[in-house]
Order: C-alpha cells, then sequence, then structure tokens
C-alpha cells in the first residue's frame, strides 16, 4: 500500500508533481526558520554560560581570605554610545585564579583586551580612548570569554593598593562558572535569562513560526478538492477508509520528508544570516554558538513528517465518513459573536491593571501583563472569521458589482476559510504594533532613542551617585578640560548638604516630582552650560534641579533660582559634579572623558547620553526584533495568500470556466479572486492595528501613567510597504486564471 502510495503521489501528472514542489517548499521554509529560532536560542544559553565569569564575586564580599586571593574590580565605560566592562585585577600570588579567555594574569602597566576593544584602540587616537588603559596591550581576550565577535570587554593589571580604595573591589578565591541567584547590583554580565529569555522565546515561537505553520497547513490544501473526488472514488471502487487514509498521509508525509531535508538546508544557508541579527537586542552571536541539539534536530526530522501526516488525515474526515460526502457541500455554520470573547477578557484584564494599579515586583508585573497580552493575540486569531464575515455583509449590502457580489458572498458563506490563510498576519502586526508603539511613547517621554544631541559629559560623584567627587577641583584639570578642542564650557556642581534654596526649588517639567536637594551653581558656570537653564537678573549662585544635569534633553529657558549663598562659600562646599558641555562631536566627548578618567580612576566618567544606554540598547533591539517579524511574517501572510488563491482557483476551475462560457469576461473574474483575498488581509490588519494601540495604550496607562504617542511615518510606511508586498504575490497569480479556466476545464471538470 504505501508503495502503491508513493507511486500515485507523483504519477499525477504535472499538477501532482506541482502540488508536491509546493507543499515542499512550503515546509522547507517552515522548517529553515523553526530551525534557526532553535539555534538562536541555543546560541542565548551559550551566550549567557560564556559572561558569567564576569559575576565573580558578586555573592561575596571583601575580606575573603584565601593563600592567593585575586582582588578584583568591575566597571564600566562608554565610546561613542557603546558599553565597555573592565576588570581590574591584581594578583597576590602564583595561585590566584584566572579568568578564561587568558593564558596568565596580566602584570601592573599591561592589559588584555577583546578582540573587538584592540582594534577599536587601534583604530581611535590614544587621547579619545586608549589613554585611559594603563601601560601596554599584552594581547587579547579568548572567545571562551566573550559574548559576542563585538563584546568590548579589557582586563587591567594593577597592584593591590590600587585596587583596594575602589568601590566594589573585592578578593575572590575562584573565577565564577554559574550566575549567582542574587547579585545585589554586582552582576557585570549582559545575560537574557529567566522572563526576558521566555519572553522573547514566546515572542519569536508565536510571531515567527505560527504564521509559517498556517502557510504549511495552507499548502497542504492545495488541490484538496481535486484529491478528495480521487479518494472519494477510491472508496467507491472498494477502498477502505483505512486504506485511503494511509494513501493520504503517505502522499503528505512524502511532501514533508521532502521539505524537511530541505529546510536544514536552508537552515545552513541562513545561519551566516542569523548570526549577524541581536535577537535578544544585544550584540550579534559568534556562528558556532548557532547549533542544534541532537534532540531539537530529531525532533524536528520525525515531528514534522509526523504533523503532516496527522494533518492530512483530519483534513479527510469527510471522505472517511462517506464515499459520497465530497459531493454533499453545504454552508458551514457561521461563527458566532461569542468568538469575541476570549479577546474582551484579555482587553479587560489590562482595563483591571490601569485602575487597580501596576504590581510592586517586576516578576508581578510580568505575571499581571503577560497573560493579558497572549489573551489578546489568542482572542484576535479566534475573532477573525466573525470579522471577516461581518465586514463581508456589509460589503454585500453596499455594492451591486457582480464581481464584488460573487467575492464577498462566498466569504460571507465561508469566513473561516477567507480568514484562515492571513492569521498568521494577526500576531505579526499586533506584536510589532504594539512594540513600536511602547518603544516610541517611552522614547518621547524619556528621549532615549533621539532627542537632544547637545552633548555633555559628567562626573559621576561616587558609585552611588550621592558621595561628593572631591573638596576641590584642581585648577589646571579644569583649565585643561575647558580648553580642550570642542569643549563649549564647564561648571562645577557643588553638594548642597544644609538644603540651601530647597524651599524655592522647582522641577525641570512642570507637575514632576521634586526628589532631591538642588545642587548649587554658579551663575558663570551656569552661564558656560546654558542647556541645564539660567540664573535670574543679579544672582550670583543658583540652586538646580540636579535632575537637570543628568537629563537627556536640554533646558535652556528654565529660570532656576537664586540661592542665599556667595560664591566663596559655594567654593568650600564638596563638589558633586564635573559638568562639561561639548559640541556634540564624537571626539570631543571622548576627550574630555579620557581626561576625566585618568584623573577620577576610581569614579565613572559619562555622558548624559550614556545615561540612556542601557535602555536605548534594550529598547533598540525589540525594534529591531519587532521589525524582523514583520518584515519576515508579512510576505509569508502573502505568500499564504497566493497558495490559497491557487488553492481556490483550482478548486473552482470548473464553475470560472462555466461562467467565461457564458459571457464572463476575465477582468471581472480576477476581480472577484482580488477582492476574496483583499478583503480578509484588510480586515485583519486594521484589527491587529486597533486592538495593538489599544493594548499598548492601556499597558503604558498602568505601567507608567504615559500617554500613548502615535508612532512615526517609518512604521506606517513599513506596515504599507509589506501589506503592498503582499498584495504584489497575490496579483502574480492572476494570471493563472486564464489558463485554467478555458472550455476543456469546463469539459473536463
Amino acid at each position: 500500500m504505501i508503495a502503491f502510495a508513493l507511486r500515485l503521489a507523483v504519477s499525477g501528472g504535472r499538477e501532482a508533481l506541482a502540488r508536491l514542489a509546493m507543499i515542499a517548499a512550503a515546509v522547507a521554509i517552515g522548517v529553515g526558520l523553526l530551525l534557526s529560532t532553535l539555534a538562536s536560542m541555543n546560541a542565548v544559553e551559550r551566550t549567557n554560560q560564556r559572561q558569567v565569569w564576569l559575576d565573580t564575586g558578586a555573592a561575596t564580599r571583601t575580606g575573603q581570605t584565601s593563600a592567593h586571593p585575586l582582588w578584583w574590580w568591575p566597571h564600566g565605560d562608554y565610546y561613542d554610545g557603546k558599553s565597555l566592562t573592565e576588570v581590574d585585577i591584581a594578583a597576590t600570588g602564583p595561585t590566584s585564579p584566572v579568568p578564561p579567555g587568558l593564558t596568565r594574569l596580566p602584570s601592573p602597566g599591561e592589559y588584555y583586551a577583546s578582540p573587538a576593544l584592540a582594534k577599536l584602540i587601534r583604530d581611535t587616537p590614544a587621547d579619545q580612548l586608549g589613554g585611559r588603559f594603563p601601560g601596554r596591550l599584552s594581547g587579547t581576550i579568548g572567545d571562551a570569554a566573550l559574548a559576542s565577535p563585538d563584546s568590548l570587554i579589557a582586563v587591567i593589571g594593577r597592584t593591590p593598593d590600587q585596587i583596594k580604595a575602589a568601590p566594589g573591589a573585592r578578593a575572590v578565591t575562584t573565577i565564577a562558572r554559574t550566575r549567582p541567584p542574587s547579585c545585589d547590583n554586582a552582576c557585570w554580565d549582559n545575560a537574557v535569562a529567566g522572563d526576558a529569555l521566555t519572553l522573547i522565546s514566546s515572542v519569536v515561537a508565536g510571531a515567527l513560526i505560527f504564521p509559517v505553520l498556517i502557510f504549511i497547513a495552507t499548502a497542504t490544501r492545495l488541490s484538496a478538492a481535486t484529491r478528495e473526488q480521487r479518494y472519494a472514488a477510491m472508496r467507491l471502487v472498494g477502498a477502505t477508509p483505512r486504506q485511503v487514509s494511509v494513501l493520504s498521509a503517505v502522499e503528505s508525509a512524502l511532501a514533508a520528508v521532502l521539505g524537511t531535508v530541505a529546510g536544514f538546508g536552508l537552515y545552513a544557508a541562513l545561519r551566516p544570516l542569523v548570526a549577524t541579527i541581536p535577537l535578544t537586542g544585544q550584540q550579534r552571536f559568534f556562528l558556532s554558538d548557532l547549533t542544534l541539539s541532537a534532540p531539537q534536530a530529531l525532533g524536528v526530522v520525525v515531528g514534522v513528517p509526523v504533523a503532516a501526516a496527522i494533518a492530512a488525515r483530519l483534513a479527510l474526515r469527510r471522505v472517511a465518513v462517506s464515499p459520497l460526502g465530497v459531493s454533499r457541500r453545504v454552508t458551514p455554520r457561521p461563527p458566532s459573536a461569542w468568538r469575541l470573547i476570549p479577546l474582551l477578557a484579555g482587553l479587560a484584564e489590562l482595563v483591571y491593571f490601569v485602575f487597580a494599579g501596576r504590581p510592586a515586583t517586576g516578576n508581578g508585573q510580568t505575571a499581571a501583563y503577560l497573560p493579558g497580552f497572549l489573551a489578546v493575540m489568542l482572542g484576535l486569531v479566534i475573532a477573525g472569521p466573525w470579522l471577516t464575515m461581518i465586514v463581508a455583509r456589509a460589503v454585500a449590502r453596499r455594492t451591486r458589482r457582480p464581481a464584488a457580489l460573487i467575492a464577498v458572498r462566498r466569504l460571507a458563506d465561508d469566513p473561516k476559510a477567507g480568514f484562515r490563510a492571513v492569521s498568521g498576519l494577526v500576531l505579526a502586526l499586533f506584536v510589532t504594533t504594539a512594540t513600536v508603539s511602547i518603544i516610541g511613547t517611552i522614547n518621547d517621554y524619556r528621549g532615549t532613542l533621539g532627542g537632544d544631541r547637545q552633548t555633555r559629559t559628567v562626573v559621576e560623584a561616587g558609585s552611588d551617585g550621592q558621595a561628593p567627587l572631591a573638596g576641590v577641583i584642581p585648577a589646571r584639570l579644569l583649565t585643561k578640560v575647558r580648553t580642550l578642542p570642542g569643549v563649549r564650557g564647564a561648571a562645577v556642581v557643588h553638594a548642597n548638604p544644609d538644603g540651601i534654596g530647597k524651599a524655592v526649588h522647582r522641577s525641570v517639567r512642570p507637575g514632576d516630582p521634586i526628589l532631591t536637594a538642588p545642587v548649587l551653581v554658579t551663575c558663570s558656570d551656569l552661564a558656560r552650560t546654558p542647556m541645564v537653564g539660567r540664573c535670574p537678573a543679579g544672582a550670583s549662585v543658583a540652586a538646580v534641579d540636579s535632575y537637570a544635569f543628568v537629563s537627556l534633553r536640554s533646558h535652556p529657558s528654565v529660570p532656576w533660582p537664586a540661592a542665599a549663598i556667595g560664591t566663596a562659600a559655594v567654593a568650600k562646599l564638596p563638589v558633586q559634579l564635573l559638568y562639561v558641555a561639548t559640541d556634540g562631536s564624537t571626539a570631543a566627548m571622548e576627550r574630555v572623558r579620557t581626561v576625566l578618567a585618568i584623573a577620577y580612576p576610581h569614579q565613572q566618567v559619562r555622558t548624559v547620553g550614556d545615561w540612556g544606554t542601557g535602555l536605548q540598547q534594550e529598547l533598540a533591539g525589540w525594534r529591531q526584533l519587532a521589525d524582523v517579524v514583520l518584515l519576515t511574517t508579512l510576505p509569508i501572510a502573502g505568500c499564504s495568500l497566493a497558495v490559497s488563491v491557487v488553492a481556490g482557483l483550482s478548486d473552482r476551475r470548473r464553475p470560472f470556466a462555466l461562467l467565461r462560457l457564458t459571457g464572463a469576461p476575465l477582468r471581472a473574474l480576477q476581480r472577484v479572486i482580488v477582492l476574496e483575498s483583499t478583503l480578509p488581509l484588510l480586515a485583519v490588519a486594521a484589527l491587529s492595528i486597533g486592538t495593538a494601540f489599544a493594548a499598548s495604550a492601556l499597558f503604558l496607562e498602568s505601567q507608567m501613567r504615559y500617554d500613548l504617542v502615535s508612532p512615526g511615518v517609518a512604521y506606517y510606511a513599513l506596515v504599507a510597504l509589506g501589506l503592498g508586498a503582499s498584495l504584489g504575490i497575490i496579483a502574480s497569480t492572476l494570471p493563472l486564471l486564464k489558463r485554467i479556466t478555458g472550455p476543456q476545464a469546463a469539459r473536463n471538470g
């Protein structure tokens, strides 16, 4: 029976071979994307593991005793918006532990750098980067200690006395091999784990794989009516239901096996491209990290053909019931409005937290919002057929054109079939729109991804931003900073231990809460840094909101109140920050940073933009993931539509041929096909986008008390481009109508 089924699958002429090739191609695309996704998740895990050495000492405290402990001080730095990780170490004996990626510990006066950082140091003038690292570059850090080829890490040799005074320095006896359960803000890895990894996996699996599965299911239905009639004829001549099931399962499994083999080849071809995509919002992968485990490969090899066989068996339920069931076709029961319940329940859950307030903990917020978004996504898929039916009926009441009437009546009679091909588009547009809307709103309120480019460089006043920097900034250092090329001015920001000016203190933006006492700045210095604000006329010292110095936006028009203290008295107060304004060029910004990093090796030197670097990278990563989802799934949805159109044409070739014989113009029949395909597509797009805006607005209101800001022109252009590409794919199938609706189709149907 199996041999007969295989011969039957390939002996049906050109049509059978085309159907087999189409199903195999759909399976190949699905398998290729599925394997790429699994490999990416494996790469994230390997990336996480190679970073744990940076968490050394995170669960311990200084004072740990050992024969030859290693003094360890991890800290951060920046260059042109990129985060650098530096680990200062000092050996106390020959048995001090050696971090991975190094053959030996660097001696005082030398350092090791990752290949990317070593190249950056070579390509950048020393006064902008290399001057921050003492001594000479002795070698590069091996891949075993790097999360990515783009990692910027340095291991710097010091003496114990140089490290002991650094904030957060500690003596360790072993290098971490596992991430500690609690880091107390001392973890320096960029690992993506726990809820974040689960969320990324869910987004990728739901938004990328689901449309592909829809595509596979649509392709397997190609020429379904023809196959059903063939199997029904076999039943009439004595074939048993079991034999028919075996035939259909073998035919589908054969295509799935061919597609699975091709899918592994597609995955191999995609690996170099996938490695360049920062799936988690961080850096690209090592190509060697994109591998599959044996259970994953075996699961795909076995699971995909088995799933195809099961799908074929379920698709022939009518033939199994009766050999005459194929000819007894009735209009399916229309979907009811009850399909809206899951969608409304998900939105209601988000509405609840608008009034009840967000949970206090991060885990509580994940547990609160993630189920709501998942319920909305599931609700969109369930409600899609009902919406398709409603839209089709509405169009039917308002049109009198024959082509439109034929198209919308068919959609109204069987909306599930019309929606099935575009159901994958629901998740793609929902995830993309929600992500872009949330990121854009945060960007608008915080200025994280853009905004003010008037760059400022600040020396932080200690690791927590509270301890004073110094009693007096050396005049020689101030002169050197102020005369650097590109520097517009510098202001010495003094601490305010007595709370001078607090009674008249105002916030940067009206309505913002005042969380700290103001800092004190002389008006002469404030005039050199006008982006912070201005002094009132006649004042010599101003009381300035400390947030103004780290805000990502300028506030030149804000008038700060005068402080009741003289310039001589202010000069004696501890220095909180040294604030430098530049012309915004990378060269000026990094020259200032290098000078100050050398002068204050235990302080962190950051530009205002660096405050947003972490969030900026995370949001940019999610935006890129959203773009990947949109650009991948919209064409796949278009391909599903194209296959659905071809399947519909194949199944209805005789009715269309009869219409042509009775005088119906070909152009009118083509309009029928276009309307049947585009109406569900546009309806689903509108539903997905509108629901995503609503869910995003509810989330932003409850989580951050932000009002939703409409996405920019780029988002709408991207959506229009994707929809246009999908419609173009549909249009490419229309010439097929002329070929299959000739007089011979009416005779042979």
